[in-house]
Protein backbone atom coordinates (compact mmCIF):
# COMPACT_ATOMS: atom_id res chain seq x y z
CA UNK A 1 0.00 0.00 0.00
CA UNK A 2 1.22 3.20 -1.02
CA UNK A 3 2.08 6.51 1.46
CA UNK A 4 -0.37 8.82 0.98
CA UNK A 5 1.14 12.55 -0.13
CA UNK A 6 0.15 15.77 1.68
CA UNK A 7 -0.01 18.66 -0.43
CA UNK A 8 3.09 20.96 0.34
CA UNK A 9 0.83 24.09 1.40
CA UNK A 10 -0.88 22.03 3.18
CA UNK A 11 1.47 20.67 5.54
CA UNK A 12 3.69 24.22 5.33
CA UNK A 13 0.11 25.51 6.82
CA UNK A 14 0.44 22.49 9.37
CA UNK A 15 3.66 23.36 10.62
CA UNK A 16 3.70 26.94 10.87
CA UNK A 17 0.10 26.21 13.43
CA UNK A 18 2.11 24.05 15.39
CA UNK A 19 5.27 26.77 15.69
CA UNK A 20 2.32 29.20 16.33
CA UNK A 21 1.45 26.79 19.62
CA UNK A 22 4.23 25.65 21.21
CA UNK A 23 6.68 28.84 20.18
CA UNK A 24 5.72 30.42 23.91
CA UNK A 25 8.11 32.05 25.84
CA UNK A 26 11.02 29.88 27.75
CA UNK A 27 14.80 29.25 28.31
CA UNK A 28 17.46 28.84 26.10
CA UNK A 29 19.12 26.31 28.05
CA UNK A 30 23.11 27.19 28.25
CA UNK A 31 22.48 25.73 31.70
CA UNK A 32 20.28 23.98 33.96
CA UNK A 33 19.37 25.31 36.31
CA UNK A 34 19.24 28.30 34.73
CA UNK A 35 21.17 31.94 35.89
CA UNK A 36 17.44 33.07 37.22
CA UNK A 37 18.17 30.18 40.07
CA UNK A 38 21.36 31.45 40.95
CA UNK A 39 21.11 32.99 44.56
CA UNK A 40 23.24 35.48 46.51
CA UNK A 41 23.65 33.06 48.70
CA UNK A 42 26.38 31.61 47.18
CA UNK A 43 29.47 34.03 46.87
CA UNK A 44 33.22 34.29 47.31
CA UNK A 45 33.99 31.15 49.47
CA UNK A 46 31.63 28.39 48.02
CA UNK A 47 33.16 29.55 44.70
CA UNK A 48 36.53 29.16 45.89
CA UNK A 49 35.91 25.78 47.07
CA UNK A 50 34.57 24.94 44.13
CA UNK A 51 37.32 25.94 41.85
CA UNK A 52 39.42 23.56 44.49
CA UNK A 53 37.23 20.76 43.78
CA UNK A 54 37.87 20.97 40.36
CA UNK A 55 41.34 20.45 40.77
CA UNK A 56 40.49 17.04 41.63
CA UNK A 57 38.65 16.16 38.69
CA UNK A 58 41.89 17.28 35.99
CA UNK A 59 39.40 18.14 33.20
CA UNK A 60 40.64 20.92 31.03
CA UNK A 61 39.71 24.35 31.38
CA UNK A 62 37.82 26.72 29.42
CA UNK A 63 38.21 30.65 30.11
CA UNK A 64 35.31 33.03 29.21
CA UNK A 65 36.50 36.59 29.15
CA UNK A 66 33.75 39.23 28.92
CA UNK A 67 34.43 42.83 27.27
CA UNK A 68 31.68 45.08 28.30
CA UNK A 69 32.81 47.96 26.06
CA UNK A 70 31.06 49.15 22.40
CA UNK A 71 31.30 52.10 21.02
CA UNK A 72 27.69 52.54 19.39
CA UNK A 73 24.73 51.16 21.17
CA UNK A 74 22.81 48.71 18.44
CA UNK A 75 19.02 49.32 19.54
CA UNK A 76 18.33 45.68 19.78
CA UNK A 77 20.96 44.99 21.77
CA UNK A 78 20.53 42.79 25.33
CA UNK A 79 23.55 42.34 25.88
CA UNK A 80 25.45 43.96 29.31
CA UNK A 81 27.79 46.48 27.75
CA UNK A 82 28.98 50.54 28.06
CA UNK A 83 28.84 52.58 25.69
CA UNK A 84 31.72 54.72 24.94
CA UNK A 85 34.17 55.99 22.24
CA UNK A 86 37.19 56.58 24.86
CA UNK A 87 39.14 53.20 24.92
CA UNK A 88 41.49 54.14 27.89
CA UNK A 89 38.38 53.24 29.71
CA UNK A 90 39.49 49.57 29.65
CA UNK A 91 42.66 50.55 30.58
CA UNK A 92 41.14 49.99 34.06
CA UNK A 93 39.04 47.21 33.04
CA UNK A 94 41.57 45.38 32.39
CA UNK A 95 43.83 45.82 35.21
CA UNK A 96 40.99 44.69 37.32
CA UNK A 97 40.78 41.59 34.97
CA UNK A 98 43.82 40.97 35.62
CA UNK A 99 43.32 40.97 39.43
CA UNK A 100 40.53 38.65 39.04
CA UNK A 101 42.82 35.87 37.70
CA UNK A 102 45.59 36.16 40.05
CA UNK A 103 42.80 35.59 42.86
CA UNK A 104 41.38 32.93 40.71
CA UNK A 105 44.28 31.24 39.91
CA UNK A 106 45.13 30.61 43.23
CA UNK A 107 43.09 28.06 43.58
CA UNK A 108 43.32 26.35 40.56
CA UNK A 109 46.03 23.93 39.22
CA UNK A 110 47.22 26.11 36.63
CA UNK A 111 48.79 22.84 35.46
CA UNK A 112 45.61 21.82 33.34
CA UNK A 113 45.23 22.87 29.76
CA UNK A 114 43.20 25.91 28.69
CA UNK A 115 41.53 23.88 25.98
CA UNK A 116 38.77 26.64 25.25
CA UNK A 117 39.01 30.73 25.40
CA UNK A 118 36.12 32.84 24.04
CA UNK A 119 36.30 36.23 24.24
CA UNK A 120 33.09 37.37 24.41
CA UNK A 121 31.24 41.62 25.01
CA UNK A 122 30.12 43.89 24.31
CA UNK A 123 32.92 44.42 21.82
CA UNK A 124 35.95 42.94 22.21
CA UNK A 125 37.45 44.21 19.32
CA UNK A 126 36.78 47.90 20.82
CA UNK A 127 40.21 46.74 22.41
CA UNK A 128 43.31 48.14 20.54
CA UNK A 129 45.86 45.83 19.39
CA UNK A 130 48.03 46.37 21.82
CA UNK A 131 45.17 46.09 24.28
CA UNK A 132 44.85 42.38 23.25
CA UNK A 133 48.29 41.21 22.90
CA UNK A 134 48.65 42.36 26.99
CA UNK A 135 45.65 40.40 27.71
CA UNK A 136 47.08 37.22 25.95
CA UNK A 137 49.80 37.93 27.95
CA UNK A 138 47.75 38.21 31.15
CA UNK A 139 45.77 35.28 30.69
CA UNK A 140 48.90 32.95 29.38
CA UNK A 141 50.91 34.20 32.28
CA UNK A 142 48.06 33.07 34.90
CA UNK A 143 46.73 29.77 33.35
CA UNK A 144 49.27 29.05 30.82
CA UNK A 145 47.19 29.23 27.35
CA UNK A 146 47.49 26.17 24.61
CA UNK A 147 49.58 26.03 21.09
CA UNK A 148 47.17 22.29 20.57
CA UNK A 149 45.91 22.41 17.07
CA UNK A 150 42.93 21.02 18.52
CA UNK A 151 42.08 24.27 21.02
CA UNK A 152 39.14 26.20 20.76
CA UNK A 153 40.15 30.01 20.93
CA UNK A 154 37.50 32.16 19.67
CA UNK A 155 36.35 35.86 19.65
CA UNK A 156 33.49 38.21 18.78
CA UNK A 157 34.18 40.97 15.94
CA UNK A 158 31.88 43.90 15.67
CA UNK A 159 32.90 44.35 11.60
CA UNK A 160 32.82 48.17 11.88
CA UNK A 161 35.87 47.75 14.57
CA UNK A 162 38.36 45.63 12.84
CA UNK A 163 40.04 45.14 9.72
CA UNK A 164 42.13 42.93 7.86
CA UNK A 165 45.49 43.47 10.30
CA UNK A 166 42.82 42.94 13.24
CA UNK A 167 42.41 39.22 12.01
CA UNK A 168 46.05 38.72 11.35
CA UNK A 169 46.87 40.28 14.92
CA UNK A 170 43.98 37.74 16.00
CA UNK A 171 45.64 34.71 14.22
CA UNK A 172 48.85 35.63 15.86
CA UNK A 173 47.77 35.60 19.64
CA UNK A 174 46.69 32.48 19.21
CA UNK A 175 42.68 33.14 18.08
CA UNK A 176 41.68 30.18 15.36
CA UNK A 177 37.86 31.37 15.49
CA UNK A 178 35.93 34.26 15.19
CA UNK A 179 32.50 35.18 14.66
CA UNK A 180 30.97 38.32 12.77
CA UNK A 181 28.24 40.33 13.82
CA UNK A 182 26.00 41.38 10.45
CA UNK A 183 22.15 40.99 12.02
CA UNK A 184 21.19 42.31 8.35
CA UNK A 185 22.55 43.59 5.48
CA UNK A 186 19.68 45.74 4.66
CA UNK A 187 19.94 49.45 4.45
CA UNK A 188 16.65 50.44 5.86
CA UNK A 189 17.00 47.65 8.71
CA UNK A 190 20.43 48.84 9.72
CA UNK A 191 19.21 52.24 10.10
CA UNK A 192 16.41 51.13 12.32
CA UNK A 193 18.78 49.17 14.47
CA UNK A 194 21.77 52.16 14.39
CA UNK A 195 24.33 49.63 13.29
CA UNK A 196 24.79 51.06 9.75
CA UNK A 197 27.51 48.56 8.06
CA UNK A 198 28.14 48.03 4.75
CA UNK A 199 28.00 44.52 3.02
CA UNK A 200 31.74 45.26 1.43
CA UNK A 201 33.11 45.27 5.45
CA UNK A 202 31.74 42.02 6.26
CA UNK A 203 33.03 40.45 3.47
CA UNK A 204 36.64 41.43 3.41
CA UNK A 205 36.68 40.27 6.74
CA UNK A 206 35.29 36.85 5.60
CA UNK A 207 37.05 36.51 2.74
CA UNK A 208 40.59 37.30 4.81
CA UNK A 209 39.40 34.75 7.25
CA UNK A 210 39.29 32.04 4.66
CA UNK A 211 42.38 33.06 3.32
CA UNK A 212 44.16 32.96 6.67
CA UNK A 213 42.76 29.68 7.73
CA UNK A 214 40.70 29.93 10.56
CA UNK A 215 39.22 26.93 11.75
CA UNK A 216 35.77 28.01 11.60
CA UNK A 217 33.93 31.34 10.98
CA UNK A 218 30.75 32.08 12.16
CA UNK A 219 27.91 34.79 11.24
CA UNK A 220 25.42 35.95 13.35
CA UNK A 221 22.01 36.97 12.00
CA UNK A 222 18.77 38.28 13.39
CA UNK A 223 15.37 37.61 12.46
CA UNK A 224 12.09 40.04 13.65
CA UNK A 225 14.12 43.24 13.38
CA UNK A 226 12.21 46.16 12.05
CA UNK A 227 11.78 46.73 8.10
CA UNK A 228 12.41 43.23 7.67
CA UNK A 229 9.94 41.29 5.22
CA UNK A 230 10.18 38.09 3.72
CA UNK A 231 12.01 39.46 0.42
CA UNK A 232 14.65 41.23 2.43
CA UNK A 233 15.68 38.91 4.74
CA UNK A 234 16.06 35.99 1.96
CA UNK A 235 17.88 38.74 0.05
CA UNK A 236 20.25 39.08 3.33
CA UNK A 237 20.26 35.10 3.43
CA UNK A 238 21.57 34.86 -0.34
CA UNK A 239 24.37 36.53 0.34
CA UNK A 240 25.35 35.48 3.28
CA UNK A 241 25.52 32.05 1.93
CA UNK A 242 27.25 33.50 -0.87
CA UNK A 243 30.08 34.14 1.62
CA UNK A 244 29.81 30.64 2.59
CA UNK A 245 30.83 30.41 6.45
CA UNK A 246 31.25 27.57 8.41
CA UNK A 247 28.44 28.30 10.39
CA UNK A 248 25.34 30.76 11.05
CA UNK A 249 23.39 31.52 13.97
CA UNK A 250 19.98 33.15 13.40
CA UNK A 251 18.94 34.46 16.23
CA UNK A 252 15.21 35.23 17.02
CA UNK A 253 14.99 38.84 17.95
CA UNK A 254 12.69 39.22 21.45
CA UNK A 255 11.15 43.23 21.34
CA UNK A 256 11.47 43.50 26.00
CA UNK A 257 11.48 47.71 25.71
CA UNK A 258 10.36 47.56 29.24
CA UNK A 259 13.45 45.33 30.61
CA UNK A 260 16.42 46.57 27.53
CA UNK A 261 16.45 50.58 27.35
CA UNK A 262 18.42 50.82 23.95
CA UNK A 263 15.11 48.40 22.69
CA UNK A 264 12.76 51.74 23.73
CA UNK A 265 14.31 53.35 20.16
CA UNK A 266 13.64 51.06 18.11
CA UNK A 267 9.84 51.57 16.49
CA UNK A 268 7.26 48.87 17.10
CA UNK A 269 4.93 49.62 13.72
CA UNK A 270 8.09 48.96 12.09
CA UNK A 271 8.19 45.16 13.40
CA UNK A 272 7.25 42.33 10.92
CA UNK A 273 3.91 40.94 11.66
CA UNK A 274 3.86 37.19 13.38
CA UNK A 275 2.91 36.09 10.03
CA UNK A 276 5.81 37.38 7.91
CA UNK A 277 8.18 36.63 10.87
CA UNK A 278 7.02 32.71 10.63
CA UNK A 279 7.77 32.36 6.84
CA UNK A 280 10.89 34.21 6.96
CA UNK A 281 11.95 31.61 9.43
CA UNK A 282 10.71 28.66 7.39
CA UNK A 283 12.47 30.26 4.12
CA UNK A 284 15.37 30.50 6.41
CA UNK A 285 15.23 26.99 6.84
CA UNK A 286 14.32 25.81 3.25
CA UNK A 287 17.24 27.72 2.10
CA UNK A 288 20.01 26.71 4.27
CA UNK A 289 19.12 22.76 3.77
CA UNK A 290 19.06 23.45 0.05
CA UNK A 291 22.53 25.54 0.30
CA UNK A 292 23.82 21.80 2.35
CA UNK A 293 24.12 23.58 6.23
CA UNK A 294 23.04 20.92 8.85
CA UNK A 295 20.76 22.60 11.27
CA UNK A 296 22.41 21.49 14.90
CA UNK A 297 19.15 22.61 16.99
CA UNK A 298 18.19 26.04 18.02
CA UNK A 299 18.99 28.90 15.75
CA UNK A 300 22.46 27.11 14.84
CA UNK A 301 23.31 26.31 11.46
CA UNK A 302 26.96 24.31 10.22
CA UNK A 303 28.37 22.67 7.05
CA UNK A 304 28.13 19.00 7.86
CA UNK A 305 32.32 18.94 7.67
CA UNK A 306 32.27 21.58 10.96
CA UNK A 307 33.35 20.58 14.10
CA UNK A 308 29.95 21.40 15.15
CA UNK A 309 28.16 19.11 13.12
CA UNK A 310 30.86 16.23 13.47
CA UNK A 311 30.34 16.52 17.19
CA UNK A 312 26.77 15.94 17.13
CA UNK A 313 26.65 12.68 14.51
CA UNK A 314 29.40 11.94 17.44
CA UNK A 315 27.40 12.50 20.37
CA UNK A 316 30.11 15.04 21.71
CA UNK A 317 28.50 18.03 21.05
CA UNK A 318 27.39 20.19 23.86
CA UNK A 319 25.81 23.72 25.49
CA UNK A 320 26.87 26.23 27.90
CA UNK A 321 27.28 30.14 28.39
CA UNK A 322 28.38 30.31 24.84
CA UNK A 323 25.92 27.96 23.13
CA UNK A 324 26.96 24.92 21.12
CA UNK A 325 30.55 23.72 21.42
CA UNK A 326 32.46 20.70 20.89
CA UNK A 327 34.67 20.91 24.35
CA UNK A 328 31.97 20.29 26.87
CA UNK A 329 34.09 18.59 28.86
CA UNK A 330 36.26 21.61 30.29
CA UNK A 331 35.40 23.64 33.53
CA UNK A 332 34.33 26.98 32.46
CA UNK A 333 36.06 30.41 34.27
CA UNK A 334 34.19 33.20 33.61
CA UNK A 335 36.14 36.33 33.77
CA UNK A 336 35.09 39.53 34.05
CA UNK A 337 31.66 41.66 34.49
CA UNK A 338 28.36 39.81 34.61
CA UNK A 339 30.70 36.15 33.80
CA UNK A 340 29.19 32.79 34.50
CA UNK A 341 31.55 30.09 35.83
CA UNK A 342 30.49 26.53 35.87
CA UNK A 343 32.99 24.10 37.21
CA UNK A 344 32.61 21.30 39.90
CA UNK A 345 28.67 21.43 40.53
CA UNK A 346 28.50 25.05 40.79
CA UNK A 347 27.46 27.72 38.34
CA UNK A 348 29.25 31.12 39.83
CA UNK A 349 28.24 34.92 38.42
CA UNK A 350 30.09 38.01 38.96
CA UNK A 351 27.93 40.99 39.17
CA UNK A 352 26.05 42.67 36.19
CA UNK A 353 27.28 46.21 37.32
CA UNK A 354 30.42 47.37 36.25
CA UNK A 355 30.68 49.51 39.50
CA UNK A 356 30.16 45.76 42.30
CA UNK A 357 32.25 44.09 40.25
CA UNK A 358 35.28 47.14 40.50
CA UNK A 359 34.63 47.03 43.88
CA UNK A 360 34.81 43.92 45.37
CA UNK A 361 38.03 43.62 43.62
CA UNK A 362 39.74 46.56 44.80
CA UNK A 363 39.13 45.42 47.90
CA UNK A 364 40.89 41.97 47.26
CA UNK A 365 38.38 39.62 46.52
CA UNK A 366 36.47 37.60 44.09
CA UNK A 367 33.41 39.41 42.40
CA UNK A 368 31.22 36.21 42.99
CA UNK A 369 27.63 37.79 42.77
CA UNK A 370 25.31 34.76 43.10
CA UNK A 371 25.23 31.10 42.42
CA UNK A 372 24.02 27.70 42.70
CA UNK A 373 25.11 24.21 43.57
CA UNK A 374 23.10 21.38 41.37
CA UNK A 375 21.32 18.82 43.58
CA UNK A 376 21.41 14.93 42.37
CA UNK A 377 17.95 15.56 40.68
CA UNK A 378 19.16 18.90 39.35
CA UNK A 379 22.30 16.86 37.64
CA UNK A 380 19.93 14.38 36.28
CA UNK A 381 18.00 16.74 34.51
CA UNK A 382 20.77 18.48 33.28
CA UNK A 383 22.26 15.77 31.85
CA UNK A 384 18.58 15.37 29.53
CA UNK A 385 18.53 18.81 28.77
CA UNK A 386 21.70 18.64 27.45
CA UNK A 387 22.24 15.77 25.42
CA UNK A 388 18.04 16.10 23.71
CA UNK A 389 19.60 19.99 22.74
CA UNK A 390 22.65 18.55 21.45
CA UNK A 391 21.88 15.08 20.01
CA UNK A 392 18.48 15.90 19.49
CA UNK A 393 17.61 12.63 20.83
CA UNK A 394 17.17 10.71 23.99
CA UNK A 395 18.46 7.35 25.44
CA UNK A 396 16.97 6.78 28.30
CA UNK A 397 18.44 3.22 28.80
CA UNK A 398 22.19 5.66 28.63
CA UNK A 399 20.62 7.67 31.27
CA UNK A 400 20.10 4.93 33.67
CA UNK A 401 23.11 3.72 33.63
CA UNK A 402 24.80 7.13 34.08
CA UNK A 403 23.15 7.72 36.83
CA UNK A 404 22.24 4.11 38.40
CA UNK A 405 18.50 4.96 38.36
CA UNK A 406 15.56 4.04 36.17
CA UNK A 407 15.73 6.82 34.19
CA UNK A 408 11.42 6.22 32.48
CA UNK A 409 10.45 5.48 35.97
CA UNK A 410 12.02 8.81 37.69
CA UNK A 411 11.01 11.15 34.55
CA UNK A 412 7.43 9.75 34.10
CA UNK A 413 5.87 13.08 34.23
CA UNK A 414 8.55 14.51 32.27
CA UNK A 415 7.45 12.17 29.50
CA UNK A 416 4.12 12.62 30.26
CA UNK A 417 4.17 16.20 29.39
CA UNK A 418 5.85 15.12 26.25
CA UNK A 419 2.97 13.27 25.11
CA UNK A 420 1.00 16.41 22.97
CA UNK A 421 4.31 16.95 21.60
CA UNK A 422 4.21 13.40 20.32
CA UNK A 423 0.98 13.30 19.52
CA UNK A 424 2.12 16.63 16.90
CA UNK A 425 5.21 14.96 15.41
CA UNK A 426 8.06 17.23 17.30
CA UNK A 427 9.09 14.41 18.67
CA UNK A 428 9.33 10.26 18.35
CA UNK A 429 9.23 7.62 21.35
CA UNK A 430 10.15 3.90 20.45
CA UNK A 431 10.31 3.02 23.81
CA UNK A 432 13.02 3.92 25.68
CA UNK A 433 14.46 6.02 22.68
CA UNK A 434 12.98 9.87 21.80
CA UNK A 435 13.69 11.22 18.24
CA UNK A 436 13.24 15.24 18.17
CA UNK A 437 11.59 15.53 14.40
CA UNK A 438 13.33 18.20 11.71
CA UNK A 439 9.95 20.44 12.85
CA UNK A 440 10.82 19.88 16.95
CA UNK A 441 14.61 21.17 15.80
CA UNK A 442 12.84 24.93 16.03
CA UNK A 443 11.33 24.06 19.01
CA UNK A 444 13.82 21.86 21.18
CA UNK A 445 13.64 24.71 23.74
CA UNK A 446 9.72 23.35 24.57
CA UNK A 447 10.88 19.98 24.49
CA UNK A 448 13.39 20.86 26.93
CA UNK A 449 11.15 22.27 29.32
CA UNK A 450 9.03 19.12 29.67
CA UNK A 451 12.69 18.06 31.76
CA UNK A 452 12.58 20.77 34.12
CA UNK A 453 11.07 21.32 36.88
CA UNK A 454 11.63 24.88 37.74
CA UNK A 455 10.93 27.26 35.22
CA UNK A 456 7.40 27.71 36.70
CA UNK A 457 8.62 29.84 39.17
CA UNK A 458 9.92 32.60 36.38
CA UNK A 459 6.77 33.02 34.36
CA UNK A 460 7.45 36.77 32.13
CA UNK A 461 11.33 36.13 32.70
CA UNK A 462 11.91 34.78 29.31
CA UNK A 463 11.71 35.59 25.59
CA UNK A 464 9.98 33.61 23.41
CA UNK A 465 11.04 30.67 21.80
CA UNK A 466 10.65 31.93 18.09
Amino acid sequence: MSAIAVDPPVAAAREAELIRRYAHAGPRYTSYPTALDFSPAFGAEDYIEALTRSNASGRPLSLYVHIPFCRRICFYCACNKIATKDTSLSEGYLSRLDREMVLTSRHLDTGREVRQLHWGGGTPTFLTLGQMSDLIDRLHARFGLSSAADRDYAIEIDPREADVLTLRHLQALGFNRISLGVQDLDPEVQRAINRVQPRQLTENLVEEAHRLGFHSLNLDLILGLPHQTRTTFADTLEQVIAMAPARLSIFNYAHLPERFKPQRRIDAGALPAPEEKLAMLMDTRERLDAAGYVHIGLDHFARPDDSLAVAQREGRLHRNFQGYTTHGECDLVGLGVSAISHLDDCYAQNPVRLDDYEAALDAGRLPTARGLRRTADDRLRAFVIQRLMCDLALDLDAVGERFGLDAAACLADSLRALAPAERDGLITRHGNRLAVTPLGRLLVRHLAMAFDTRTSGHQGRHSRIL
